[in-house]
């Protein structure tokens, strides 16, 4: 493991740390003017100029790879580089052995049979297979798929890509924690529903869905139960027997593995088929033809495996670390909103909205944070994001959300550094804002009639 020791201080260091690193001839110059010396560690990415990298809080969009899954990979890159479909030399049979093992690490983390687990490049592919896999499989005798508004975009794509070939999709709706009324999906389910489609945890409010009473109706309708389990796995107890899960998708580079790695879990008894979606060699048993990257796959075993050990611990952490910082900025800010469900929730996803400030304008200012906006507003679409607007939260609110990820690596410092910047931002445009000044001083803003020009 020595290579995680000289590795996991790149995940730690921050800022000013980095100084200490200088060369002895870089030491032994004259001290630079403080401009000059800001200048140098500044960076400039997209027009943006900033003082240096900035501390990282978007763990929903994806996690640093751990130190010790790195380790796992590198032989497999350096000298295990066997294809492990080869069956006539050591290369292969050392790899297969390598994708086997991880296939078995895996299915150990959700309490799955190795032969129910199939590698795949990522959750998206997952979520394809499933959704259109199943519903082609039975397209004679089920026509019908149950599903939730506040689903990833790939499954309600997946979704609407099956209502063009003549399938009929219910998309429920959910309460204003994010959950789902479980009579209502009950009620939706139809002798023709070939499956029911719900996420575990919402990447975008961090909510928990009641997958055990999902799964029990779905068993008792005799339905699959499909699940997206990107940002679940590793992060709360996950067991596709006592749940009912029929189908999940999982992937890599949100526990800390690597990027462009995945699995499906296709239940095997009762067995659930579904219809390839890519053509090729055959492999993954037919599911998934291509080449199967056996570093990645080692690299996301290894994550499931130092999971499955510091879950427990994980959680507990970033417990902790979720309420100092929530703390800390409700003591020195009013008016935030909580969006989703604190009850019922994976504590490593904060999503908060800042009355009377707009979203695109505050994640501007927190240059030296990267976090997300649950709104649209960075992107092509002025529309609020869709996932508030299902919960009833009101557009305006809706605009003004961050999502604060919190994750392993993330430090007590970094919380603090967070929490002064994002009340300093606030404040600031808060301080610019008359809407503001209007609530403060008792008009009700709801009431005023806003002449067009």
């Amino acid at each position: 493991m020595a290579l995680s020791r000289r590795l996991l201080p790149l995940f730690l260091r921050r800022g000013a740390g980095a100084r200490a690193h200088l060369s002895t001839a870089a030491a032994a110059a004259p001290a630079a003017s403080a401009s000059e010396e800001e200048d140098e560690q500044s960076v400039t990415v997209k027009g943006v100029r900033i003082s240096g990298r900035p501390l990282y809080m978007d763990m929903q969009a994806t996690t640093p790879v751990d130190p010790r899954v790195l380790d796992a990979m590198l032989p497999f890159y350096l000298s295990r580089y066997g294809n492990p479909h080869s069956r006539t030399h050591l290369y292969g049979w050392e790899s297969d052995a390598a994708v086997e093992a991880a296939r078995a690490r895996v299915a150990a983390l959700v309490g799955a049979d190795p032969r129910e687990i199939f590698f795949t490049s990522g959750a998206t592919e997952c979520n394809n297979i499933a959704v259109k896999g199943v519903m082609r499989f039975y397209r004679d005798r089920r026509r019908h798929v149950v599903t939730t508004q506040t689903e990833h975009k790939c499954v309600l794509d997946s979704c609407r890509y099956l209502q063009q070939e003549g399938f009929e999709v219910t998309y429920l709706p959910v309460r204003g924690d994010g959950l789902v009324d479980l009579g209502q999906l009950e009620d939706a389910i139809r002798p023709d529903t070939g499956l029911v489609s719900v996420m575990a945890v919402n990447n975008e409010i961090g909510v928990v869905q009641p997958l055990e009473e999902i799964g029990r109706i779905c068993k008792e309708k005799g339905v699959p139960f499909h699940t997206d389990a990107a940002q679940a796995l590793g992060k709360i107890p996950i067991d596709v027997n006592r749940m009912g899960i029929g189908l999940m998708s999982l992937s890599g580079h949100k526990i800390y593995g690597p990027k462009g790695v995945g699995a499906l879990y296709l239940r095997r008894r009762p067995r659930i088929r579904v219809e390839p979606q890519m053509s090729g060699g055959g492999q993954e048993r037919g599911i998934r033809s291509g080449t199967v990257p056996t570093p990645l796959v080692v690299g996301f075993g290894a994550a499931c495996e130092i999971a499955a050990q510091e879950m427990d611990y994980d959680h507990r952490r970033v417990s902790a670390l979720q309420q100092r910082l929530l703390d800390g900025i409700r003591a020195q800010v009013d008016e935030v909103v909580i969006n989703g469900s604190m009850e019922h929730r994976y504590p490593g996803n904060l999503n908060l909205s800042f009355a009377y400030v707009e979203g695109e304008s505050l994640l501007m200012g927190l240059k030296e944070v990267a976090v997300s906006s649950g709104s649209a507003c960075t992107s092509a679409s002025l529309e609020p994001s869709y996932v508030l607007r299902a919960l009833g939260v009101e557009e305006d609110m809706a605009h003004t959300s961050i999502r604060f990820g919190i994750g392993r690596f993330t430090t007590e410092e970094e919380v603090d550094r967070a929490i002064e910047l994002t009340v300093h931002q606030v404040k600031k445009l808060r301080d610019m804002s008359p809407l503001y000044e209007m609530a403060k001083a008792g008009i009700d803003l709801k009431s005023i009639e806003w002449s067009q020009h």
